[in-house]
């Protein structure tokens, strides 16, 4: 279940890198949160490390805004019920692309990544304890949900990287 979210991004694609988180950066400190922008730059530096990245064609912008809107469609952030939300307009305009483009873009990067809706690997840290995909495992071939099972196996389910941390003794972030 889980991956090492890394922000180290190839020397070659730092300034590439580096010119999206900026906008990223600036358009979550206004609109999102903290967290949302570290999974921004994680995310930026994830395309940045495929061979080839796919960050050398096309706009800045473009790429900016469709990481931020590809990070909202996950955590479901178009949701105004979320602690955190933001609209499909909002990250459109504030990138200035259209609303069809942020959400192509968006399509690619979730395929690039092979990702989708509620993917623990990219689901804000604080709300994983809402995210039902993070604590499914299967146990003799039934999937179950791991904050239910004894103590023992959320140990060793833990330590596969099959949940993200055990339930009662939460990781600080």
């Amino acid at each position: 279940m889980t991956t090492t979210k890394s922000e180290r991004v190839p020397n070659k694609m730092q300034e590439i890198h580096n010119a999206i988180t900026e906008l990223t950066d600036a358009f979550c400190a206004e609109h999102l949160d903290a967290e949302c922008a570290q999974l921004c730059r994680q995310m930026t530096a994830a395309l940045a490390r495929k061979r080839p990245s796919p960050l050398v064609s096309g706009h800045i912008e473009t790429w900016a805004g469709g990481i931020i809107y590809a990070i909202a469609q996950i955590n479901f952030l178009f949701d105004k019920s979320q602690p955190a939300h933001i609209t499909a307009d909002a990250i459109a305009d504030a990138h200035g692309i259209a609303k069809s483009t942020a959400s192509s873009k968006a399509k690619q990067i979730r395929d690039l990544l092979n990702t989708g809706p509620m993917d623990p690997n990219w689901w804000r840290p604080s709300q994983m304890d809402d995210n039902l995909l993070a604590w499914r495992i299967s146990v003799d071939g039934f999937i179950m949900d791991a904050r239910a099972l004894p103590r023992e196996i959320q140990e060793i389910a833990y330590a596969k990287g099959l949940i993200p941390y055990i339930p009662g003794e939460r990781e600080s972030e």
